[in-house]
Protein backbone atom coordinates (compact mmCIF):
# COMPACT_ATOMS: atom_id res chain seq x y z
CA UNK A 1 0.00 0.00 0.00
CA UNK A 2 1.89 3.17 -0.95
CA UNK A 3 2.04 6.37 1.73
CA UNK A 4 -0.26 9.05 1.05
CA UNK A 5 1.58 11.94 0.51
CA UNK A 6 0.98 15.17 2.71
CA UNK A 7 -0.21 18.27 0.97
CA UNK A 8 1.75 21.15 2.34
CA UNK A 9 -0.97 23.46 2.07
CA UNK A 10 -2.10 23.08 5.84
CA UNK A 11 0.20 23.56 9.09
CA UNK A 12 -0.57 23.70 12.10
CA UNK A 13 0.49 25.74 15.43
CA UNK A 14 2.27 22.71 17.16
CA UNK A 15 4.52 22.21 13.90
CA UNK A 16 5.89 25.89 14.66
CA UNK A 17 7.40 24.70 18.36
CA UNK A 18 10.24 25.88 20.33
CA UNK A 19 12.49 22.88 18.66
CA UNK A 20 11.81 24.08 15.00
CA UNK A 21 12.48 27.68 16.40
CA UNK A 22 15.93 26.59 17.71
CA UNK A 23 16.71 24.30 14.50
CA UNK A 24 15.27 27.85 12.42
CA UNK A 25 17.70 30.27 14.32
CA UNK A 26 20.82 27.72 14.31
CA UNK A 27 20.49 27.51 10.63
CA UNK A 28 20.43 31.07 10.01
CA UNK A 29 22.92 32.32 12.42
CA UNK A 30 25.49 29.38 11.08
CA UNK A 31 24.42 28.41 7.65
CA UNK A 32 23.03 31.54 6.30
CA UNK A 33 25.16 34.44 7.69
CA UNK A 34 28.42 32.21 7.24
CA UNK A 35 27.32 32.34 3.24
CA UNK A 36 26.61 35.41 2.62
CA UNK A 37 29.92 36.13 4.65
CA UNK A 38 31.95 34.09 2.35
CA UNK A 39 29.94 35.17 -0.62
CA UNK A 40 28.69 38.66 -0.66
CA UNK A 41 29.16 42.29 0.34
CA UNK A 42 25.97 42.61 1.95
CA UNK A 43 24.50 45.13 4.45
CA UNK A 44 20.68 44.96 5.75
CA UNK A 45 19.36 48.52 6.33
CA UNK A 46 16.37 49.75 7.98
CA UNK A 47 15.85 47.56 10.86
CA UNK A 48 14.69 50.75 13.04
CA UNK A 49 11.86 50.49 10.99
CA UNK A 50 10.69 47.10 12.33
CA UNK A 51 8.32 47.88 15.92
CA UNK A 52 10.10 46.82 18.82
CA UNK A 53 7.90 44.07 19.93
CA UNK A 54 6.37 44.42 23.26
CA UNK A 55 5.23 40.73 24.26
CA UNK A 56 7.21 38.49 21.39
CA UNK A 57 3.74 38.16 19.60
CA UNK A 58 3.47 41.40 17.45
CA UNK A 59 1.83 40.46 13.89
CA UNK A 60 4.05 40.99 10.75
CA UNK A 61 4.04 39.64 7.28
CA UNK A 62 7.30 40.38 5.43
CA UNK A 63 6.84 41.29 1.94
CA UNK A 64 9.77 41.45 -0.37
CA UNK A 65 10.53 41.58 -4.28
CA UNK A 66 11.55 38.77 -5.60
CA UNK A 67 14.90 38.75 -7.82
CA UNK A 68 17.05 35.22 -6.86
CA UNK A 69 16.50 31.97 -4.78
CA UNK A 70 18.15 33.20 -1.63
CA UNK A 71 15.45 35.70 -1.39
CA UNK A 72 13.93 33.90 1.65
CA UNK A 73 17.36 33.93 3.21
CA UNK A 74 17.81 37.13 3.32
CA UNK A 75 14.05 38.63 4.41
CA UNK A 76 14.97 36.30 7.72
CA UNK A 77 18.71 38.05 8.01
CA UNK A 78 16.43 41.72 8.29
CA UNK A 79 13.84 39.97 10.09
CA UNK A 80 16.15 38.19 12.64
CA UNK A 81 13.14 36.22 13.46
CA UNK A 82 11.86 32.78 12.22
CA UNK A 83 9.69 33.58 9.17
CA UNK A 84 7.64 31.04 7.67
CA UNK A 85 6.86 31.70 3.76
CA UNK A 86 4.34 30.78 1.34
CA UNK A 87 6.00 28.68 -1.32
CA UNK A 88 4.76 27.29 -4.87
CA UNK A 89 3.53 23.78 -4.31
CA UNK A 90 6.04 22.29 -6.86
CA UNK A 91 8.48 22.68 -3.85
CA UNK A 92 7.19 20.16 -1.71
CA UNK A 93 7.07 17.03 -4.23
CA UNK A 94 9.28 14.40 -3.26
CA UNK A 95 11.84 14.95 -6.32
CA UNK A 96 12.66 18.32 -5.40
CA UNK A 97 16.27 18.69 -4.25
CA UNK A 98 15.45 21.45 -1.99
CA UNK A 99 12.08 20.04 -0.32
CA UNK A 100 13.56 18.43 2.90
CA UNK A 101 14.64 21.73 3.63
CA UNK A 102 12.06 23.93 2.52
CA UNK A 103 9.61 21.36 5.24
CA UNK A 104 11.71 21.73 8.09
CA UNK A 105 12.20 25.85 7.68
CA UNK A 106 8.28 25.74 8.23
CA UNK A 107 7.28 26.69 4.79
CA UNK A 108 4.11 25.98 3.29
CA UNK A 109 2.70 25.47 0.02
CA UNK A 110 -0.23 28.14 -1.56
CA UNK A 111 -2.19 29.02 -4.62
CA UNK A 112 -0.95 33.14 -4.77
CA UNK A 113 -3.34 33.37 -7.32
CA UNK A 114 -6.59 32.41 -5.63
CA UNK A 115 -5.39 31.09 -1.74
CA UNK A 116 -7.39 28.46 -0.44
CA UNK A 117 -9.27 27.81 3.14
CA UNK A 118 -6.52 25.81 3.74
CA UNK A 119 -3.94 28.69 3.37
CA UNK A 120 -5.78 31.23 5.48
CA UNK A 121 -5.97 28.52 8.15
CA UNK A 122 -2.23 27.65 8.12
CA UNK A 123 -1.61 31.81 8.21
CA UNK A 124 -3.85 31.69 11.28
CA UNK A 125 -2.24 28.65 13.26
CA UNK A 126 1.17 30.21 12.59
CA UNK A 127 0.57 33.75 13.31
CA UNK A 128 -0.46 32.25 17.16
CA UNK A 129 2.93 31.86 17.55
CA UNK A 130 6.15 33.19 17.69
CA UNK A 131 6.71 33.25 14.05
CA UNK A 132 5.58 35.40 11.41
CA UNK A 133 4.97 35.17 7.52
CA UNK A 134 6.73 35.87 4.56
CA UNK A 135 5.19 36.66 1.33
CA UNK A 136 6.46 37.38 -2.43
CA UNK A 137 3.60 39.38 -3.87
CA UNK A 138 5.17 38.58 -7.58
CA UNK A 139 4.78 35.34 -6.95
CA UNK A 140 7.61 33.70 -8.55
CA UNK A 141 11.33 35.30 -9.89
CA UNK A 142 10.81 38.61 -11.60
CA UNK A 143 13.33 40.18 -14.03
CA UNK A 144 15.10 42.70 -11.60
CA UNK A 145 14.31 46.52 -12.13
CA UNK A 146 10.65 46.55 -12.37
CA UNK A 147 7.23 45.91 -9.80
CA UNK A 148 5.05 43.57 -12.57
CA UNK A 149 2.39 41.43 -12.21
CA UNK A 150 1.62 41.68 -8.29
CA UNK A 151 -0.98 39.49 -6.87
CA UNK A 152 -3.56 40.55 -4.45
CA UNK A 153 -3.55 37.16 -2.35
CA UNK A 154 -0.97 38.96 -0.15
CA UNK A 155 -3.52 42.24 0.43
CA UNK A 156 -6.12 39.27 1.42
CA UNK A 157 -3.98 37.23 3.86
CA UNK A 158 -2.45 39.99 5.60
CA UNK A 159 -6.37 41.11 6.40
CA UNK A 160 -7.50 37.69 7.61
CA UNK A 161 -4.20 37.53 9.89
CA UNK A 162 -4.89 40.83 10.96
CA UNK A 163 -1.26 41.67 10.55
CA UNK A 164 0.39 44.87 8.83
CA UNK A 165 2.61 44.55 6.21
CA UNK A 166 6.79 45.03 6.76
CA UNK A 167 8.25 45.67 2.81
CA UNK A 168 11.92 44.25 2.05
CA UNK A 169 13.46 45.39 -0.99
CA UNK A 170 16.29 43.02 -2.19
CA UNK A 171 18.41 45.89 -3.62
CA UNK A 172 21.83 46.05 -5.70
CA UNK A 173 21.96 42.32 -6.50
CA UNK A 174 23.78 41.34 -9.07
CA UNK A 175 24.02 37.66 -9.43
CA UNK A 176 24.65 34.66 -7.81
CA UNK A 177 28.14 33.59 -6.09
CA UNK A 178 31.43 33.00 -8.22
CA UNK A 179 33.50 30.33 -7.47
CA UNK A 180 36.36 32.68 -8.34
CA UNK A 181 38.78 33.34 -5.20
CA UNK A 182 38.54 36.64 -3.19
CA UNK A 183 35.31 37.68 -5.46
CA UNK A 184 32.04 38.61 -3.75
CA UNK A 185 28.98 39.11 -4.86
CA UNK A 186 27.13 42.08 -3.83
CA UNK A 187 23.35 42.68 -2.36
CA UNK A 188 21.78 45.31 -0.02
CA UNK A 189 18.67 44.54 2.25
CA UNK A 190 16.30 47.46 2.87
CA UNK A 191 13.42 47.26 5.41
CA UNK A 192 10.89 49.72 4.71
CA UNK A 193 7.86 51.09 6.71
CA UNK A 194 4.99 48.88 8.39
CA UNK A 195 1.69 49.26 5.85
CA UNK A 196 -1.39 49.16 7.74
CA UNK A 197 -3.67 46.25 7.21
CA UNK A 198 -6.74 48.02 7.72
CA UNK A 199 -6.07 50.39 4.32
CA UNK A 200 -7.92 49.45 0.94
CA UNK A 201 -6.73 46.58 -1.59
CA UNK A 202 -5.39 49.05 -3.93
CA UNK A 203 -3.54 51.25 -1.26
CA UNK A 204 -1.89 48.75 0.11
CA UNK A 205 -0.40 47.11 -3.17
CA UNK A 206 0.51 50.95 -4.20
CA UNK A 207 2.40 51.57 -0.98
CA UNK A 208 3.84 48.42 -1.29
CA UNK A 209 5.22 49.06 -4.46
CA UNK A 210 6.06 52.46 -4.01
CA UNK A 211 8.37 51.47 -1.44
CA UNK A 212 9.87 48.88 -3.15
CA UNK A 213 10.77 50.87 -6.02
CA UNK A 214 12.19 54.09 -4.16
CA UNK A 215 14.33 51.50 -1.91
CA UNK A 216 15.39 49.11 -4.92
CA UNK A 217 15.56 51.68 -7.19
CA UNK A 218 12.92 49.66 -9.35
CA UNK A 219 10.04 51.05 -12.02
CA UNK A 220 6.90 51.01 -9.82
CA UNK A 221 3.94 49.71 -12.27
CA UNK A 222 0.77 50.36 -9.42
CA UNK A 223 -1.21 52.67 -10.59
CA UNK A 224 -1.87 55.66 -7.73
CA UNK A 225 -5.60 55.60 -6.04
CA UNK A 226 -7.69 58.28 -6.06
CA UNK A 227 -8.28 57.89 -2.17
CA UNK A 228 -4.21 58.50 -1.76
CA UNK A 229 -3.44 61.50 -4.60
CA UNK A 230 -3.45 63.91 -1.83
CA UNK A 231 -1.10 61.68 0.37
CA UNK A 232 1.33 59.12 -1.39
CA UNK A 233 2.65 57.78 1.88
CA UNK A 234 0.61 55.48 4.21
CA UNK A 235 1.75 53.49 7.44
CA UNK A 236 0.32 51.46 9.80
CA UNK A 237 -1.16 53.06 12.96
Amino acid sequence: MSKEVRNFNRRYAKEYNIFRSIFYMSFLYIVVFGFFNIFYNYKVIGRENIPKSKNGNDKYIYAANHVSIFDPPMVVMAALRPVAFMAKKELFEPTEKLSWLVKRLGAFAVDRVKPEIATFKTVKDIISTNWTLGIFPQGGIRPYGKLEDIRKGFVAIARAAKADIIPVAIADWNGYPKLSPFTRRNVTIKVGTPISYKLKEDEIIYEWSRQISELANYENCAPLPESMKNNETVVAN
